[in-house]
């Protein structure tokens, strides 16, 4: 931990995950974006290579993933390298070579190439020589059917139990419910595993969410509110659902002078690579992407991250968000909603070739997802509990800094709850959601007229609503499962269980009061972020913009991104501790023994650049030059 990564100490259960998988245990690792995963597998795989027992295999879902951490990895003088499409065939065959002679600590494969005959027969050969140490299997909820990024291929992955059992496995993932938990142990064979399950909370993300007006207006207003400095904007990803919104979104935004690339599955995978790689080593670039992108994207210093569009559950959600502040740096999660996001996921859910009970289950995380979105209440509290986590009201939430109001709105519940019941009764079918807002609001439409639904008793009765108060009631009726949508029959409205307590009278209903614009935070993540630096000396921000710079060469000729060469935080406590030798640098977080070799002395000469050669290495002042 100190000498190889240049950390002092182990955070949460990162020690005994190591301990228990360097002793051979088997492990599932449950640990947020952020909080150290990859050590959790790099320690033990280091250890076991250095007693003599070969070579840890990483899975890895994503080619970028690989090929940053195994250049970080090698940055820090671990042996590391990975297989995959982006090697010629000679390349791939040293690779090979280097893992049969047991030159290798750590190797990353995507789960298709591991599970081929081939690679199968290399890892046999490997644990019949006692060269197999680890199996650590990244993003395990793609093994999941309940996850939100299920991939076949990684139930291929049960076979490593069955060919190598004496090998120590570990699966490893951000997010997962129960539910998915559950799935996890069972496709990867691992009842045995030792379970580690950290806090799902990121204190430094905070949570606002939205009412959908004019979407793309509201997400430039929270760029420049929130993103905006005298030198540009912060880097941030932003989700849509569609392709084609994607490349609107990213159109709009750098005609609104934003530096915005677009990222989704049509694009040609040279494009897609290009976009990617400039998101990872360039600052201040906005990604406007599918969900197609950032899974194992490690850049630490994503400012925000925003969803245009309703993702499908929570834990996709909770996924996405957590791409912004890797760094523990503040940072925002902004999402706009309506009753559309929630209409067309509905639809997309009734409409898939899945059985009954498989959709039944993506309704109930949609509804959880919903009812996080119209909560009037601390939004992490009710994120860490879906997660089963329980905790108080964090205080960096819009809904903690700007308490909403709400109204008692059990009454107008009752009179929609009623119309609907109403409509379906006269015509004999159901309607959607404009047309029975259109009742309530006494508008006299063609079509209802055509339908006789003007001389309803329920005409007229709600014409005091506008109608996107009729549209957020609704939405709060669908999350509390008194009303649901028919994917089925055109996205009509049906009245379901929970609707029969409210229109007893036996339950309230409280509805936020609607406001003129989405209520601004008290500072943003900018401004945060800027507040912290100016606790630093007037020198050492002066160090640190320096710094920055170095960095910026280095990463260039290395071709990897600035964060894998150091983080923020490194270069932070270099400039705050402003070293005159290379003695000073020891114990600085991130700072291994073998970056102190490759950069120590120039940092130095970046800190002090009049400082003499001699001092680099250590040697008192000269009395006789003051420079020195």
């Amino acid at each position: 931990m100190r000498d190889v990564f240049g950390y002092e100490r182990f955070r949460g259960p990162q020690q005994a995950i190591v301990e228990h998988v360097g002793a051979g245990g088997d492990a599932l690792v449950l640990m947020p974006t952020g909080g150290g995963k990859s050590l959790c597998y790099q320690i033990p795989a280091i250890v076991r290579h250095r007693a003599g027992r070969g070579v840890a295999i990483v899975v890895s879902p994503l080619i970028a993933l690989m090929h940053d951490q195994v250049g970080a990895l090698l940055e820090a003088g671990v042996s590391a390298a990975f297989l995959n499409s982006s090697l010629s065939s000679d390349e791939a065959a040293d690779v090979e070579r280097r893992l049969l002679r047991g030159d290798l600590t750590l190797l990353y494969a995507a789960p298709e190439r591991l599970t081929t005959p081939r690679f199968m027969a290399l890892l046999q050969s490997l644990y019949e020589r006692g060269l197999l140490s680890l199996f650590a299997i990244d993003e395990a909820h793609c093994v999941s059917q309940w996850g939100h990024d299920f991939r076949p291929e990684y139930r291929g992955l049960a076979a490593l139990h069955e060919r190598f059992p004496e090998v120590p496995r570990m699966a490893l993932t951000a997010t997962a419910d129960a539910l998915t938990r559950a799935d996890i142990v069972h496709h990867l064979r691992l009842e045995e595993a030792e379970h580690f399950v950290s806090s799902f909370d990121r204190p430094n993300i905070r949570y606002q969410i939205v009412e959908k007006k004019d979407s793309l207006q509201q997400l430039l207003r929270f760029i420049r509110d929130e993103h905006m400095g005298p030198n540009g904007h912060d880097a941030g990803v932003v989700y849509c659902q569609s392709r084609r919104k994607v490349e609107d979104v990213a159109a709009q935004l750098a005609a609104a002078g934003l530096n915005a690339l677009p990222y989704h599955a049509g694009l040609d995978a040279a494009t897609r690579q290009r976009h990617q790689d400039r998101f990872l080593r360039e600052e201040g670039l906005i990604m406007v992407a599918t969900i197609a992108f950032g899974m194992g994207i490690d850049k630490p210093d994503v400012r925000f991250v925003a969803h245009l569009d309703m993702p499908k559950n929570i834990e996709g959600y909770y996924q996405e968000t957590g791409r912004a502040g890797r760094d523990g740096e503040p940072a925002n999660a902004w999402m706009a909603y309506g009753l559309q996001d929630v209409v067309n996921q509905r639809r997309m859910i009734d409409e898939s070739p899945a059985a009954d009970a498989f959709k039944q289950v993506l309704r109930g995380k949609l509804d959880a997802l919903l009812a996080l979105a119209e909560a009037t209440d601390c939004r992490r509290v009710r994120l860490l509990g879906y997660f089963g986590e329980s905790s108080q009201p964090c205080g960096n939430c819009d809904n903690c800094l700007q308490p909403p109001q709400t109204l008692d709105a059990t009454e107008a519940a009752r009179k929609l709850l009623s119309c609907i019941y109403r409509v379906q009764q006269a015509s004999g079918t159901a309607f959607g959601a404009g047309h029975v807002i259109d009742i309530l609001r006494g508008k006299a439409t063609a079509k209802v007229q055509q339908h006789g639904h003007d001389r309803l008793s329920t005409f007229g009765i709600g014409a005091q609503w506008g109608e996107s108060e009729w549209r957020s009631l609704l939405r709060q009726l669908i999350a509390r499962g008194a009303v649901w949508v028919d994917g089925e029959h055109f996205n009509t409205l049906r009245l379901a269980e929970g609707a029969r307590e409210v229109l007893r009278g036996e339950a309230a209903v409280r509805l936020r009061v609607p406001t003129a614009s989405a209520p601004r935070s008290r500072s943003g993540a900018r401004q945060r972020l800027v507040a912290a630096e100016a606790t630093l000396t007037l020198a050492a921000r002066e160090t640190l913009a320096a710094l920055k710079a170095w960095r910026a060469e280095v990463a260039r000729e290395h071709n990897l991104p600035a964060y894998v060469i150091f983080h923020d935080a490194t270069l932070r406590a270099i400039a705050e501790r402003q070293p005159q030798r290379l003695a000073d640098l020891q114990g600085l977080p991130g700072l291994g023994q073998k970056k102190l070799e490759a950069y120590g002395e120039a940092v130095l000469r970046v800190v002090n650049p009049v400082r003499s050669v001699g001092r680099l290495h250590g040697l008192p002042p000269n009395p006789h030059n003051p420079v020195s």
